[in-house]
């Protein structure tokens, strides 16, 4: 699936959709360079989920937890780490267990633990316009934009 968003209100609706047709124990993989727009489609995520709380990048913290949803959120940002050996370092098999959803930035440095990811490639057309690709997943059948 590929959508063109003009604007950051754009990107988190299509986030959106995709968090209402999530299950438990989802992960989603982010592509995509520095100011894509990753953050902005994680924000839309978390509504569809049914979280309340505000959403920042996990920059410094390397995963942020939003606990108020349907579902936990769980947005990590991989940009620090070397590889998958760091991420299960972390605890990743932790948060998996929690049966919640797991969005991950920086997917490629950490690419061997993405199985049966959900990917969202978020491209810069413009310095608006975006191309958004989503691919891989079960929950994607239940997706309508």
């Amino acid at each position: 699936m590929q959508y063109i968003t003009n604007s950051p209100e754009q990107t988190e609706r299509i986030g959106f959709a995709l968090g209402q047709s999530l299950t438990p124990g989802s992960i989603i993989a982010y592509r995509g360079d520095l100011g894509a727009g990753k953050t902005a489609f994680t924000r839309g995520l978390a509504r569809g989920l049914g979280c309340t709380e505000q959403v920042t990048s996990p920059t410094y913290t390397i995963v942020n937890e939003y606990l108020s949803g349907r579902l936990p959120l769980f947005h990590f940002d991989m940009y620090r780490l070397r590889s998958s050996d760091d991420l299960w370092g972390i605890g990743w098999d932790n948060y998996l267990d929690r049966n919640g959803v797991c969005a991950v930035e920086w997917s490629e440095n950490v690419a061997d633990a993405m199985e049966d990811a959900i990917f969202v490639t978020i491209e810069k057309i413009s310095d608006e316009s975006r191309r958004i690709t989503i691919e891989g997943g079960d929950d994607l059948a239940a997706l309508s934009l």
